[in-house]
């Protein structure tokens, strides 16, 4: 299983990632979805250098000339509802691309530090031998990456997946190298090394939910 932390590098992404960490500038919800956006488009363009291509030939005003353009039928799948804004990220570079939706979240019990992960919305089309992307910017546990990928098997085997996150636990990086099938390839920004007792990853950057869209009841 091949791991990349894009970070682990000195580019543009190290800026976005610096805004959407910053505890002041990350108040500004905007700005904040803005720069999962871009982060997504950052992590779309390098996955596209894994994709299969074959060679077209097309006709310019001038003269015939050839190109290599992929050719893998793309699911783009993400965990509601911190997802969405780097799900449209994702989708504004891979034009032909069709989506899924999952809704996964945490129950907690009375101590708040125990809890329960449950799965109960799925919408998605066949994945049958196509290559799944799937989307989550917080990789804390892992355990949400695992139920939302057993859950879309539902809709067929995919041909490769691609788990595509902002920040990840060490933890969380260990449990999916574990847990999920040997052709998937993971991509992060950025691996963090701790998880607190309530399961946040640290230092992270706090609910990416509630900074995207407000918080929740």
């Amino acid at each position: 299983m091949q791991i990349y932390n894009l970070s682990e590098g000195n580019s543009l992404l190290n800026n976005f990632l610096k805004e959407i960490r910053d505890k002041n500038i990350q108040k500004d919800s905007m700005r904040f979805r803005r720069n999962m956006e871009r982060i997504a488009y950052i992590m779309a363009y390098e996955i596209s250098k894994k994709l299969n291509y074959t060679t077209e030939t097309i006709q310019t005003p001038l003269t015939e000339t050839t190109i290599n353009t992929p050719n893998d039928k793309i699911v783009v799948a993400s965990i509601l509802r911190a997802g969405i804004p780097f799900h449209n990220g994702i989708l504004d570079f891979f034009d032909k691309a069709e989506s899924a939706f999952i809704s996964a979240y945490r129950k907690y019990d009375e101590t708040h530090i125990n809890f329960e992960i449950f799965v109960e919305y799925i919408a998605s089309p066949s994945l049958t031998n196509k290559t799944l992307i799937l989307c989550d910017p917080m990789l804390a546990t892992g355990g949400s990456m695992e139920l939302s990928y057993k859950a879309l098997l539902s809709k067929g085997l995919p041909a490769h997946i691609h788990i595509v996150s902002v920040i990840a636990s060490q933890k969380a990086i260990d449990f999916v190298k574990q847990h999920l099938p040997e052709n998937t390839t993971i991509w992060v920004a950025a691996i963090d090394p701790v998880l607190n007792e309530h399961s946040y990853i640290v230092p992270g950057l706090g609910d990416a939910g509630d900074l995207a869209f407000g918080e929740k009841l």
